[in-house]
């Protein structure tokens, strides 16, 4: 079942990654992630983020596959919804999870306007408070979190923890962990994680680590070696936020969006 895409995700490189011998036929599991993609229902707006984000690298490298249990944590306005819901719809199972109920309104959103895409989406709460439902424990094969962890850090370590924590706990033993989030180096100095938008990947390691997941491998394939990190208002300075407006926009538009670490943990067996 996880064997086509645990090898490819073995690679941490970009080369590793996306690589595929020339004239060989696509997998059924690589057409169906192509096809969800290029699907008409996304966003203009998203696909031009496409050459940012790197949407097939990086589910390559997590190892999704398109009859996984897939947790999405804060999709926020689900830009990688728009790509994991007709990947997962045909045999897998897409849960969406955010802080209830405000976190999944662009979810239900979509949900209305196209049943045919996310009409079979899964919603629970993240993190669960009394009375609400959360995603079951150990029944996930995979959890992604896409730019979140620094909101988490925002919010506090206690906080951060936590969110690790239940990430952990909803994984089958053997499941994938993917996290993206916006890179700070290891030695810059002057520059808040959480505040500023980023992270240190050895922070986030260290919290995962804490939960009880072991670091499987990490890629730079949503890198961007022009971003210094030190800028006015954080990482929101890039594009696509813009927080400057006008100021110095071509600049900024230059360098793109945010330098991004991308980390595969793993739950022991």
């Amino acid at each position: 079942m996880r064997v086509l895409f645990s090898a490819l995700a073995l690679a941490s490189t970009v080369a590793a990654v996306t690589s595929v011998a020339v004239g060989a036929p696509q997998s059924r599991e690589e057409n169906a992630l192509q096809q969800a993609i290029a699907a008409p229902g996304r966003s203009p707006e998203n696909v031009a983020r496409d050459r940012f984000r790197h949407p097939a690298a990086t589910l390559r490298f997590f190892g999704v596959e398109p009859d996984d249990t897939v947790v999405e944590i804060w999709p926020g306005g689900g830009w990688y919804t728009e790509i994991l819901a007709p990947y997962l719809r045909a045999r897998g199972t897409l849960w969406e999870a955010a802080p209830m109920p405000d976190g999944l309104k662009a979810i239900r959103r979509m949900q209305a306007e196209t049943p045919e895409v996310y009409g079979t989406i899964r919603t629970a709460a993240f993190p669960a408070t009394s009375g609400q439902s959360g995603v079951p424990d150990g029944s996930a094969d995979v959890v992604l979190t896409f730019r979140n962890a620094h909101n988490w850090q925002m919010a506090g370590p206690e906080t951060a923890q936590a969110a690790f924590d239940q990430m952990y706990s909803m994984l089958k033993p053997g499941g994938t962990l993917g996290v993206v989030d916006h890179r700070l180096g290891e030695d810059q100095t002057g520059i808040a994680e959480g505040d500023s938008g980023y992270m240190k990947a050895g922070t986030i390691i260290a919290y995962a680590e804490k939960a009880g997941f072991k670091l499987a491998d990490r890629s730079d394939v949503n890198a961007n070696p022009k971003d210094t990190h030190d800028h006015p208002k954080g990482v929101w300075t890039l594009p696509p936020t813009y927080s400057l407006g006008d100021t110095d926009r071509a600049q900024y538009a230059a360098i793109g969006e945010s330098d991004r670490m991308t980390l595969r943990f793993v739950k022991p067996e």
